[in-house]
């Protein structure tokens, strides 16, 4: 394919540039170029519809004027330009907030981005090949569109990075189940690479419901997402607009923990919430503040799980990623899943094969789905098996969206079988809320991992905790 040449040609120039460190650097590196190649083809069909329309970006600034000549400016001169203009400037843009949702979107992708390139010739080399894609053109849309989502799952193998990236057979799965409609305001409030939101749009426009121009503007309008961390929030917004959102001003860069959950009201409630929130870290200093006593802890798991409910309008939907530890934790945690059951039906969880996630994480992780509204009665469990033949899964053979059928088709109609079994509340509550059932009838998946292989995960951990002691 023509187009993955392009993507393995830039890949390989910004590997011989020496301020480009690792995947997660050289991905942000080739997305904030590609933002405004895309941006200014948009621009393009703006203009054709509208005559009067005008750029937020100065014309000096603009794709066109800079970066389209093969033979225009390179080397030193670039890279001042770069830097000391284009950066400076778009951090820095002045634009009407109310009148100019574009100049919104352009600051705040260019707020936390960064040139790490460092060789003006090389950066040269790469915009002249970004320019062989036509991002008007939809059979080049379509196969980039492929292409960005194996970008996307490169993250998967980008040390940290990994957290953004949630396997898509999980987003089709979760959307599916939610089975969410044209005008349901659809909200994640970790969206990273902004893959759950993505799904829900397809979904929705494959439903047949969308059929008038009208009806896709209000599509786009009831997705909205959330993320704190500006690559992750680049490559979503980067994601929304080739999956033809126009504006994706719903995307926006925030920390929904970071506000007191008193303040969030009526005008913040939402359908359906669909999220792979950050688990196994730890909130900045003071967040857990903004949340009621009985419910504060540094887990960020576990005070998403909270907001949620407090964001959800009466029977509101949920379908999202929980780690074990949310469901056997005691303490506050254990407060938390007794305030979920009592306010609404937590119906079914999907015990999740391991290694779904990897190499980014090694737990075991659980897809979690209820309804605000009413006290659960009965959960019911499901052990999705691992394919015949396979220990685990890794980077390279990951779970598919042909696994999740059979599961599909139990949920709506469950009944027990040999990976599926009901638990009452009061078996439950007499656990003080641990939601750890095993399988009644086995099946579950233990990874044995070898001496050599314990080791090797062990020295990593070391490796990880002195880098992050020596960057303190």
């Amino acid at each position: 394919m023509a187009i993955q040449n392009i993507i393995k040609n830039i890949q390989d120039i910004m590997r011989k540039d020496a301020g480009v460190d690792g995947d997660a650097q050289r991905l942000s590196q080739l997305v904030w170029l590609l933002f405004l190649k895309i941006f200014d083809d948009k621009e393009k069909e703006y203009e054709l519809v509208d005559p009067k329309y005008h750029s937020p970006i100065s014309e000096e600034l603009r794709w066109r004027n800079w970066a389209t000549n093969t033979e225009g400016i390179t080397g030193d001169e670039l890279l001042d330009f770069i830097n000391n203009k284009l950066f400076k400037q778009l951090k820095d843009l002045k634009f009407n907030q109310n009148d100019d949702p574009l100049g919104l979107i352009v600051k705040e992708v260019f707020e936390d981005t960064y040139n790490y390139m460092k060789s003006g010739t090389l950066i040269r080399q790469v915009i002249n090949k970004i320019n062989e894609i036509d991002f008007n053109s939809k059979e080049d849309r379509h196969h980039f569109n492929e292409i960005y989502e194996h970008l996307l799952k490169q993250l998967q193998n980008a040390g940290n990075a990994g957290e953004y990236y949630t396997p898509r057979p999980l987003t089709h799965f979760i959307v599916s189940m939610l089975d969410p409609k044209l005008g349901e305001i659809i909200l994640d409030p970790a969206c990273g690479t902004g893959g759950f939101l993505i799904s829900a749009l397809e979904y929705i426009r494959k439903s047949g419901e969308v059929k008038t121009k009208k009806d896709e503007q209000k599509l786009q309008q009831q997705i909205r997402g959330v993320e704190l961390k500006p690559l992750p929030h680049l490559l979503a917004i980067t994601n929304m607009i080739l999956h033809g959102v126009e504006i994706p001003q719903q995307i926006r860069r925030g920390d929904m923990l970071s506000h007191p959950l008193r303040d969030y009201g009526p005008k913040d409630r939402v359908d359906i919430i669909v999220a792979n929130p950050p688990f196994g870290g730890s909130v900045k200093d003071g967040t857990e503040a903004n949340f009621p006593a009985d419910f504060r802890t540094k887990e960020t798991a576990d005070l998403f799980l909270v907001l949620f409910m407090a964001l959800l309008k009466p029977g509101g939907r949920v379908g999202i990623v929980l780690p074990d530890g949310s469901l056997f934790g005691e303490g506050v945690k254990s407060r938390i899943k007794g305030k979920l059951l009592e306010e609404c039906n937590l119906h079914t969880i999907i015990r999740l094969p391991p290694g779904v996630f990897q190499p980014y994480a090694g737990v075991n992780t659980n897809l979690v789905f209820f309804t605000k509204g009413q006290p659960t009665k009965e959960i019911w469990y499901y052990q999705m098996p691992l394919p015949a033949g396979l220990k685990q899964y890794t980077k390279n053979r990951g779970i598919t969206d042909a696994e999740f059928d059979v599961v599909a088709k139990w949920f709506k109609n469950k009944k027990a079988n040999d990976n599926a079994w009901k638990v009452s509340i009061k078996e439950i509550q007499e656990r003080n809320f641990n939601l750890d059932f095993k399988n009644p009838k086995g099946g579950e998946v233990v990874v044995e991992l070898s001496s050599k292989k314990l080791i090797e995960r062990i020295l990593g951990k070391e490796e990880e905790i002195k880098k992050i002691i020596k960057n303190i």
